[in-house]
């Protein structure tokens, strides 16, 4: 008997096959594609075209659509064997042994049982035990399957299954959606169409059409060669699919009135709707696709990218005018990506385009505040007197011990590269980039809503997603414990049910958190161990270079212990938020972006945060020292401060997270990845089989789609390193830049060549990720007021300046700043092994703090200098927040969301669709008239000749 899911589905089985009605010789054969016929012969030309029509439900109907369309080739195109259906989805699972195959060494076995008297070899229990269960497993997955795919063919679906043709262990089931699905599902998806109705686009001033027309010869150059991005003065008038309204709709090509995108997209709805029942719980796709029924989902590629029979394809398109490296200075076809890939991949890639745009300005400025910087570096007075030998300012020691006494002339390169960042315009850059943060969200907004309108997203509202299948399960447990019906739908998960997931996601965030801490601290250890480890070498290039060492290395450490957590967390945020059982893909996808951006953030940041404001603050005094851990003695700054090496762990941070983390992890792993899948294949093998693959095989071999979340992820924390710590780092914004005019290409390359194609989700904005952009900017405000504050020398300068110098210059600044310490007062077995280090006995020395000198009444508490410091510090803090805000507010109030044009043409195309509608009505009256006239006009005509 051939199973009841085959028949319904049209399949014929390879072991039983019908005889047809010339014979033998017209049997179904076919085990490649077992819905398509080898042979027919004996059967009239009537008869066959019956014959196959009912096996290919609505063909006939389909080829009077379609005319005189001639088939497409199956190797080239994604299409069903016959030419003429395409492929819309792919379903693929685990052939581990064929049944025929299995029958006929069944078979065999009896036929060596009757011919042969010798009693049958000996088995093992074991062995025949698990291939019992193998095989139990194998039929339960495929009944599965069975009802599955008999369910699917009620929702009207047609199907092809292929097995084991060129991959071995992997069967095909390929999905076609026919015209009456494609239109009853976009009724109920409410996809706006194309309706015959155009209108003209963009009528506005003479200056403003003028102004046009001038940028665009401007940018011609930058324009890809791309049919979706040349200007058009004409738009289809949208409006949602109603099959009761067909004759609104622009239906002169009904192959191409649904794009792959959209077909692929109504399958997946209807996948997802799709149950299976034979279980203890109904599955869904998603439940069938983790339980192994189904092993991979994936719609198909429009075509290949190369080769010498390769038609014009928009995935071609896209990989000549996009996906290439030698066209980085050209806009992005963001209409093109958002036809093939979605409206959701296409607002990823409109957004980066935004913002790589707007990092020019700010590149642009951050360099010229560092030009500035190299240019004002040999007038600078606190360096030039920290490099003046003539002052003679002895320093003490660095550490216990080990280090001895230091002169401050010694610092005169690190004095000097500090104000390459350490200036006057590091202030005024950090107000730009609060600016230019605020232009760049509203510039987004516009972007965004200009985009809803050309993509016909203005009246998008998400609709409510159906329930996860790990929540339909939980509530079916809990049904069961209440013995209650889980379709009654008064079941539901509480806070209570949740209760033992949310303390565990908040221990285990705290505890996480309290790693990255923990990781911080021992890099300050190493600091701290590997300094006094270089003071006491006796090698002399070591001992002059310990600062650049120190730095450097710790800096790196840091890098590889932020790469190797990142992975880290995010696959405990997944573990977490699955843990939470969310009830849509929505809140699901919410929740672990909010979980992993926590992590990831805390885990990129803490290093840095440690740098701008603890490091060198609670370090104590000479002679009084703050110990941790018993003799390990709190790392203090360098004289010119610690923004120096702030810049440093950001540019190493930003560069190493960038070119390893991002570029080569992305560019690597893949390329590795293949690599190994060649290995197993021999190459001449391989190559033969790349000619003879079909395209949804070739799909099989591509990379999963995981989600734009790690992309959006990347470039978040990227942001945050432009704008939170940008006044100590003002060649963040050029640095961004340049990894983002490769990231852009680097992306769409994996986008079109290695990976699947992903399911077109539609989406109106970029969601949760706007938010934690907006929030990140807010805070950007307050951190570089303190960065300026309190990590920087600008406000001691200003408060010497205009408060102690007595000619109102910075002469005598660095004097100011450094307070002295009687040497006989450090503590026993502090004092340094070489006290004759420099050539002379030291009863005085110098450190950087604002404290009384030890012959003072109160001596080494803090001076009047160190309060008046600290409130104008404070000062700064509040006044620059609230200006630097309140211009903020004010940018952001001045730029309207939505751009004057386009609101224009919304309401316009408000109007129009009324007025279609009423055109409709009044022409459907009047047929009506015309044929059949009311019988109340009959008989008011003899009256009205009488």
């Amino acid at each position: 008997m051939q199973p009841a899911g085959e028949k319904l589905l049209g399949f014929n089985s390879t072991e039983e096959q019908p005889p047809g009605p010339g014979g033998q010789d017209s049997m179904w054969r076919n085990e490649k594609y077992e819905t398509v016929p080898l042979d027919v012969k004996g059967i009239d030309e009537d008869s066959s075209k019956g014959t196959r029509d009912s096996l290919y439900p609505k063909t006939a109907l389909r080829k009077a659509q379609q005319g005189s369309e001639r088939p497409k080739d199956a190797k080239l195109w994604p299409y069903f064997q016959d030419g003429l259906r395409r492929i819309d989805y792919v379903l693929t699972y685990h052939v581990q042994k064929p049944q025929s195959t299995r029958k006929q060494s069944s078979k065999s076995c009896l036929c060596c049982k009757r011919n042969r008297n010798n009693p049958p070899a000996h088995v093992d229990p074991e062995l025949a035990a698990q291939e019992q269960r193998l095989d139990y497993h194998e039929d339960d997955q495929r009944l599965r399957r069975e009802e599955f795919e008999e369910n699917l063919r009620e929702m009207g679906l047609e199907m092809e299954r292929e097995e084991g043709t060129k991959i071995p262990g992997v069967g095909f089931l390929k999905i076609h959606a026919p015209w009456e699905v494609l239109c009853r599902e976009a009724e109920f998806m409410k996809l706006k169409m194309p309706t015959i109705k155009k209108y003209v686009v963009g009528q506005g001033s003479n200056i403003v059409e003028k102004v046009n027309m001038f940028m665009q010869k401007v940018t011609a150059p930058l324009q890809p060669k791309v049919g979706e991005n040349r200007m058009e003065n004409e738009k289809h008038l949208s409006y949602p699919f109603s099959r009761e309204k067909q004759h609104l709709f622009d239906l002169s090509d009904r192959n191409s009135f649904f794009d792959s995108k959209t077909r692929s997209s109504i399958v997946y709805e209807i996948l997802k709707r799709t149950k299976c029942t034979r279980a203890k719980y109904i599955m869904g796709i998603s439940s069938l696709l983790g339980s192994g029924v189904y092993t991979e989902a994936y719609p198909v590629h429009d075509g290949d990218i190369d080769g010498v029979n390769t038609e014009t394809n928009d995935r071609k398109i896209l990989y000549e005018e996009w996906a290439s490296y030698s066209i980085f200075y050209k806009y992005q076809p963001i209409g093109l990506i958002r036809k093939y890939f979605g409206e959701k991949v296409g607002l990823y890639f409109a957004w980066l385009g935004v913002y790589t745009q707007m990092l020019i300005p700010a590149a642009i400025v951050g360099v010229i505040v560092f030009l500035y910087g190299c240019a004002t570096v040999d007038d600078n007075i606190p360096s030039m007197e920290v490099c003046d030998e003539r002052n003679n300012i002895t320093m003490c020691p660095m550490c216990d011990r080990a280090c001895s006494y230091w002169k401050l002339v010694t610092a005169c390169g690190t004095a000097r590269a500090s104000h390459l960042f350490d200036n006057a315009a590091t202030v005024f850059f950090a107000i730009f980039m609060a600016l230019w943060a605020t232009m760049f969200m509203e510039h987004w907004k516009r972007r965004q809503m200009r985009l809803n309108y050309i993509w016909d997203l203005t009246s998008f509202e998400d609709a409510e997603s159906q329930p996860r299948a790990e929540y339909e399960f939980h509530v079916m447990k809990k049904s069961l414990k209440k013995e209650q019906s889980p379709k009654a739908g008064n079941v539901k998960l509480t806070c209570t049910d949740r209760m033992p997931a949310y303390m565990t996601i908040i221990v285990t965030m705290v505890f996480l958190i309290c790693v990255t801490l923990a990781v911080v601290f021992g890099v300050v250890l190493y600091r701290v161990s590997i300094m006094t480890a270089l003071h006491m070498s006796s090698i002399p290039t070591i001992r002059t270079n310990i600062r650049a060492t120190v730095k450097t290395t710790a800096a790196i450490i840091n890098l590889i212990i932020i790469i190797i957590m990142d992975e880290v967390y995010g696959a405990v945020a997944r573990w977490l938020t699955i843990m939470e059982v969310p009830k849509t893909d929505k809140s699901f996808e919410e929740r672990l972006i909010f979980k992993t951006f926590i992590l990831k953030f805390a885990n990129a940041f803490t290093p840095i945060v440690y740098l701008a404001f603890f490091r060198g603050r609670i370090i104590g005094r000479p002679g009084k020292y703050i110990y941790v851990m018993g003799s390990y003695r709190m790392e203090e700054c360098a004289h010119a401060g610690c923004l120096m090496e702030l810049c440093i762990q950001l540019c190493i941070t930003m560069l190493g997270k960038q070119l390893i983390q991002n570029n080569l992890f992305e560019i690597g792993i893949p390329k590795l990845k293949k690599m190994l899948r060649q290995r197993k294949m021999d190459k001449k093998h391989q190559e033969e089989l790349n000619k003879t693959l079909h395209r949804h095989e070739k799909d099989h071999f591509l990379g999963p789609f995981v989600g734009l979340n790690p992309e959006y992820m990347e470039m978040i924390i990227q942001f945050g390193m432009v704008t939170l710590f940008v006044a100590s780092f003002p060649l963040a914004p050029l640095f961004a830049l340049l990894n983002n005019v490769i990231e852009i290409r680097l992306d769409a390359k994996k986008f079109v060549t290695e990976l699947r194609r992903p399911i077109a989700v539609r989406a109106k904005d970029i969601g949760i990720w706007y938010t934690l952009l907006r929030g990140l900017s807010k805070v950007a405000v307050i951190v570089n007021a303190f960065v300026i504050s309190f990590t920087s020398d600008f406000i001691p300068r200003l408060v010497y300046q205009y408060m102690y110098s007595p000619d109102g210059t910075l002469h005598g600044f660095v004097n100011h700043t450094l307070s002295y310490f009687n040497v006989s007062h450090f503590q026993p077995g502090t004092e340094p092994l070489q006290p004759m280090h420099l050539g002379y006995k030291v009863e005085v020395c110098r450190y950087k703090d604002y404290r009384d000198p030890p012959w003072s009444n109160t001596p080494y508490e803090f001076s009047r200098e160190f309060w008046a410091i600290l409130a104008a510090r404070l000062a700064f803090v509040i006044v620059f927040q609230n200006v630097v805000m309140l211009m903020s507010d004010f940018v952001d109030w001045l730029i309207p969301d939505i751009p004057k044009d386009i609101s224009v043409q919304i309401h316009k195309e408000r109007n129009l669709v009324v007025e279609l509608f009423m055109k409709a009505e009044r022409g459907k009256k009047y047929r009506n008239t015309i044929s059949d006239p009311s019988p109340q006009q009959l008989r008011s005509r003899p009256s009205s000749q009488a």
